[in-house]
């Protein structure tokens, strides 16, 4: 045999694996499975036991050197363990025995480099291989019915080759390899590149055919260095069953589409339901904040909080929602300010209750006049209306105290000074523009 009939012979084999397909397909796959798509590989059969049976040559279809004119074919026999880690991946365990063997025949007097004939008994040839899933013939169902597949891996192989010679003496070198000269089989390690494709028989049993070119490390597979530094090679074409392990009640992840059981999912009734009762839970939680922010009255205050509701529209009201307390007519207390003490009113600044330097020659007049003339004079805290009631008040009292210290600390005796404060009450102008806010953040003295 040589590599123009082994090139048709694997060309016919996919003609014909081609019309096998497509008769595998002509039945629907059943969808046996409520996996989900992003579920995880818990709910598939993961672990795959595999048989298989062939034949082996010391060719490969990519052609190459090789040291004998015509190879023979062989038997060749294994076994594999594979894990599916994906949809389209997995790792797989090989070990295969057999023989290969080649004579030289269409050389003059069938002899070259001295060497009739050889054959090679593969004791073993163990791999570890990833194995890709690249493609379907029907990928619209939720289970497939036929998968192509790639594989490459590493191994190692143990091999004892003899060979025949001119003079019809046998060359054998058993029990000689090793370091120590003692070993039965010589061990090199080898690249295995696999093809193949496999049809589901059944839910647990699928049927593959498979190529696999063996590139060995090495150029004494059958004991001849005819060709330098090339390296020999085998092939091994082979039929196999595959037996899915574990719950009958998974199904295997080696066959699940995740595209086809995604579309199969969207069409699920259930799951519309949960996105229609998803939507209704958003419809109610929106409607509890509407609710929530509903103010009848446009007083500002949430119907939830509003403690006065019905306030008539223009009405200040406090955090609760009820009216502020309606400022009393102010020039009075500025013509008692003036009348009474003489001095002229101490301004803040917003959210502040620190002294400006500016007011220290008012406050220094006014600490004369109680160090020398004795009495007592009170000092009223006020604010503007930004802010809540309640730390407003805290403001205007703090503003007070600051006047208070200063006169304390300037010599005056504390039991002089009465710090008081109104938070918003009494202003002197108006909150609503930001020059009258300014005048109503202020400290007025009054004679007690």
């Amino acid at each position: 045999m040589n590599y123009s009939t082994l090139k048709k012979g694997v060309a016919a084999s996919l003609v014909a694996l081609v019309g096998v397909s497509t008769l595998a397909n002509a039945q629907d796959a059943p969808a046996s499975s409520s996996a989900k798509v992003f579920g995880g590989t818990a709910q598939y059969r993961t672990w795959t036991l595999g048989v298989n049976a062939g034949v082996l040559s010391p060719v490969v279809v990519t052609g190459g050197t090789n040291d004998f004119s015509n190879w023979d074919v062989n038997l060749g026999y294994g076994i594999s363990l594979r894990k599916q880690l994906s949809h389209a991946f997995g790792l797989e365990g090989n070990i295969m025995r057999g023989k290969l063997s080649g004579t030289n025949k269409d050389y003059p007097g069938g002899v070259a480099n001295g060497v009739k004939d050889f054959e090679t008994k593969i004791q073993y040839a163990a791999d570890l291989r990833g194995v890709i899933n690249i493609g379907t013939v029907d990928f619209l169902k939720r289970e497939n019915s036929v998968n192509f597949f790639v594989s490459a891996g590493y191994g190692l192989i143990a091999f004892n080759p003899t060979t025949t010679l001119a003079n019809g003496t046998t060359a054998d070198d058993k029990g000689k390899y090793g370091e120590d000269k003692d070993n039965d089989y010589i061990k090199q390690s080898y690249i295995p590149v696999g093809v193949g494709v496999k049809f589901k028989v059944s839910d647990r049993v699928a049927f593959n055919l498979a190529y696999t070119a063996n590139f060995v490390d090495g150029d004494n597979l059958d004991r001849v260095y005819a060709n330098g530094q090339s390296k020999d090679k085998f092939s091994y074409g082979s039929a196999g069953l595959e037996f899915s392990l574990g719950s009958k009640a998974k199904p295997n992840l080696d066959w699940v589409n995740p595209v086809a059981l995604m579309y199969d999912e969207l069409k699920d009734p259930t799951l519309r339901q949960e996105v229609e009762a998803l939507k209704n839970r958003v419809s109610n939680v929106e409607k509890s904040v509407e609710d929530l922010k509903k103010d009848s009255d446009g007083d500002g205050v949430a119907d939830q909080f509003d403690k006065c509701a019905g306030t008539p529209a223009g009405t200040k009201v406090d955090g609760s929602g009820c009216p502020l307390p309606v400022a009393a007519p102010v020039t009075t207390t500025t013509e008692t300010v003036s009348n009474v003490t003489g001095f002229e009113t101490i301004q803040f600044e917003f959210n502040s209750s620190v002294l400006k330097t500016e007011s220290y020659p008012t406050l220094d007049k006014l600490s004369s006049v109680l160090k020398e003339n004795g009495g007592k004079v009170t000092t009223k805290g006020y604010a503007s209306s930004e802010g809540t009631a309640a730390y407003n008040m805290k403001l205007s009292k703090d503003r007070a105290n600051s006047v208070k210290t200063y006169l304390v600390n300037s010599g005056v005796n504390a039991s002089q000074v009465t710090a008081k404060g109104f938070g918003e009450a009494n202003p002197i102008a108006s909150n609503d523009t930001e020059e009258g806010r300014i005048q109503n953040r202020r400290v007025e003295t009054t004679r007690n």
